[in-house]
């Protein structure tokens, strides 16, 4: 469904788009990613709407048949935001150590003593942090909206198959540019 509404009280959730991932191979660049976004971020600032980014400084603990793709000890600076947010004293950063944004990080409760109804979802990787963060977000009752060119994942038919058949069904989805407008109307 495309954008009806952006309201009054809404937060935009920028996940994961940290130092560590900017290399990541993913179908768009996430430098790229990460500039859509700080323009999405400006815009919410401007319109005096929330901001929050997320990082990943974690994994969770359980086992997979992947197994673990390290031990859970990053690099310095692996974690920090990435520069082209513009990342500003009045975001809320929350850190993360499952997939969605929600799981153990006093999101819910932040959002929820802000008033905010409605989030809308930006960063990598679509299929992973962006989706558990989006399904979270609709079983808490937040209205959801997908920023679908500040998304971008590492698998093609993951990608597509979020955007077209998952987020259609949590929430509404546009581009920057048609959230954008919808704050400003």
């Amino acid at each position: 469904m495309p954008i009806t509404t952006i309201d009054p009280t809404s937060a935009l959730l920028v996940i994961d788009l940290q130092n560590g991932l900017a290399d990541a191979p993913t179908i768009e660049p996430v430098a790229d990613i990460a500039t859509r976004t700080g323009q999405l971020a400006d815009a919410f600032r401007r319109d005096g709407q929330h901001v929050v980014l997320v990082n990943a400084v974690g994994r969770a603990p359980g086992r997979t048949e992947q197994g673990a793709r390290h031990d859970g000890q990053f690099p310095d600076g692996w974690a920090d935001l990435m520069p082209a947010l513009g990342r500003t004293e009045r975001d809320h950063v929350v850190s993360k150590s499952r997939w969605g944004a929600f799981h153990d990080t006093g999101l819910h409760e932040h959002l929820t003593a802000l008033g905010v109804t409605q989030v809308v979802i930006a960063g990598v990787a679509t299929s992973f942090g962006v989706e558990s963060t989006a399904r979270a977000a609709y079983d808490h009752g937040y209205h959801v909206t997908i920023a679908t060119d500040a998304v971008t994942d590492l698998d093609a038919a993951a990608h597509a198959h979020a955007l077209t058949h998952v987020f259609p069904r949590l929430g509404e989805t546009g581009t920057v540019a048609e959230i954008t407008a919808a704050l400003a109307r």
